[in-house]
């Protein structure tokens, strides 16, 4: 047997080698603390099942009705997937990005006798795993609740996994290709430049296209299916067969209606185009990698053609500091300190300087921004007490997880993020204890403007009056705090410092386990807050049951706020760099 015939492939070691390091942490993991680890896991069953009852008790809510719960049913389906395919490609590109140009392995493997093709495989596989794992959790109680709705088969289910693992591939290969592209032809101020007018423009645009057409009352009466098609008429667009989410709900609709050769056309092209486009990348881009990862080492500001860059850059050089925009917004701060200003100025460049973590935020606000353009229309069709304040908790409970995503996606690795230069920071007069009380102010200053100006704005699109927005405005404040010290606590006690990206740190335990205390102390909150008022039957709301909620509220807030903040501050005291 020769050496080449015995020894694996390079993209079969990575695998390997990688695989063997997961299953190492997630070992040392579960050795750590069996608890935490219990309770993670059980979180992450309580999830699938009560997702599963969810999407089942919706589904067969709407099955209820004749001649409507099929094609109402279909329409969901197929926009669901066509909005998750976009998410999806998002994803894709942006950790596709940071996987290939903004990684210490993939620096670390290009200097390595290692093909670039084969580097850019692996990088490939790592990036679908981290951009699509999401997906599948999330949707795979859905399928099982439809499934189980509509009485199918048993082979309906391994059908569904095979789907969904080919449809994964097309979004995973259109953004990589993307990444390549865009760090090829652009530097980073431009792309932050056309991101944001490009989000702009997408956002303006939803809100013009999605603005639901007024039915005549007269019309209600009559023709229900022909109603139903006007007013989802603006939906249309996910039933365009040239898009991958057509093929992947066609498949399954077809499926579950005992249709196997329509459902088998779909799979079939589904399968050919992620078979063409998966041997073009595997194959092809490995040189257009190469090729980009150059480039982003080696160019300079795409705007060095302009003269007036070249008279700020000299500006710049002949001054001692350049004194950028953050400098100059943060110095009229007069009543903080010097040192901490220069802490807030460098957390919002470096912030501003991660491409990753921006864009992910400015996706993060663009689905707020769709959420909240769709309020006032829905507000218009509640008339009842009972929905009027059902409606106005889940917004409650909406503006509230948006926040815990922000904090532990954002908040929970800053301390981290400061890696190997942590020692920098704490030899610093300042002083490690007075910096991790910096970032929660900054944190939760911050947080407060975006959940505030949220919670303001959808009160007004529910026409909620005075008094009721009054009291979410304080809910909302508390739990900012909470959640904020919540993550900046957890970030503090359990830091990684080998990892530079924000996406592994916050998949680590301790970013599961601040996720999952994140979210039980959402759905808590929102029980005892709903619970507390008086608004939906005003006689049966007793002083006692008042005080209760209001103070268990309180209670719950301050454990799982101040204490893991006080504990955090505790252990970076005692840390040892």
């Amino acid at each position: 047997m020769t050496c080449s015939e015995s020894t694996p492939s390079p993209l079969l070691l990575l695998m390997r080698v990688n695989a063997l390091t997961l299953w190492r942490r997630l070992k040392a993991v579960s050795e750590q603390s069996r608890l935490l680890t219990a309770v993670t896991f059980s979180f992450v069953a309580g999830y699938l099942v009560l997702a599963y009852w969810l999407f089942y008790m919706g589904l067969r809510f709407i099955s209820r009705f004749p001649g409507l719960g099929t094609p109402l049913t279909e329409r969901l389906m197929f926009l669901l997937f066509a909005f998750l395919f976009v998410l999806l490609l998002i994803s894709n590109l942006i950790i596709s990005y940071t996987n290939l140009f903004r990684n210490r392995e993939t620096s670390f493997l290009l200097t390595m006798p290692v093909p670039s093709g084969t580097i850019f495989q692996w990088k490939f596989l790592e990036s679908t795993l981290l951009a699509s794992w999401a997906f599948v959790f999330l949707i795979a109680p859905l399928l099982g609740a439809y499934g189980n709705t509509r009485g199918v088969d048993w082979h309906f289910y391994p059908v569904t996994v095979v789907l969904v693992g080919m449809f994964i591939g097309l979004p995973a290969v259109i953004g990589s290709f993307c990444a390549v592209n865009l760090a090829r032809y652009m530097d980073r101020r431009l792309f932050q430049v056309l991101a944001v007018f490009s989000l702009t423009a997408i956002i303006l645009g939803a809100a013009i296209w999605f603005r639901p057409e007024a039915i005549p009352e007269e019309s209600t009466e009559t023709r229900v299916l022909s109603v139903l098609d006007k007013m989802l008429s603006r939906t249309r667009f996910a039933e365009f067969p040239f898009i991958p989410s057509y093929w992947l709900t066609s498949s399954v609709l077809q499926w579950a209606n005992g249709a196997v050769l329509a459902a088998g056309f779909f799979m079939l092209v589904l399968l050919s185009h992620v078979a063409f486009f998966g041997m073009l990348a595997f194959t092809q881009m490995g040189n257009l990698f190469y090729d980009a990862a150059s480039t982003v080492q080696s160019r300079a500001s795409v705007f060095a053609r302009w003269k007036w860059f070249h008279r700020r850059e000299q500006r710049q050089r002949e001054a001692v500091y350049g004194v950028g925009l953050a400098d100059r917004f943060v110095a009229q701060l007069r009543w903080l300190g010097p040192d901490v200003r220069a802490l807030v100025v460098k957390d919002f460049r470096m912030f501003w300087r991660d491409t990753t973590q921006w864009a992910q935020s400015l996706m993060l606000f663009g689905l707020l921004a769709v959420y909240i353009f769709n309020l006032r229309h829905f507000s218009q069709q509640l008339s009842n007490p009972f929905w009027t304040h059902l409606v106005s908790f889940l917004n409650l409970g909406a503006c509230s997880l948006n926040l815990a995503t922000l904090t532990t996606r954002f908040v929970y690795p800053q301390f981290s993020l400061e890696g190997k230069r942590l020692w920098v920071v704490g030899m610093a007069p300042l002083g490690l204890v007075q910096v991790v009380k910096v970032k929660y102010w900054l944190a939760n200053v911050t947080a407060l403007i975006v959940t505030l100006g949220l919670i303001l704005t959808s009160c007004y699109m529910l026409d909620m009056t005075l008094s009721r927005t009054v009291f979410f405005v304080f809910a909302v404040a508390a739990m900012t705090m909470t959640l904020t010290g919540l993550a900046v606590g957890l970030g503090a006690l359990y830091p990684n410092f080998k990892e530079e990206n924000p996406s592994k740190i916050v998949s680590g335990f301790g970013g599961t386990f601040c996720l999952v205390l994140s979210f039980l102390y959402i759905l808590g909150s929102v029980v005892l807050l709903a619970s507390a008022t008086p608004w939906m039957q005003p006689e049966s709301g007793t002083f006692l049951r008042t005080f209760i909620c209001v103070g268990g509220f309180v209670v719950l807030s301050v454990l799982l706020g101040w204490v893991p903040l006080r504990l955090g501050l505790k252990r970076v005291k005692t840390f040892e760099m």
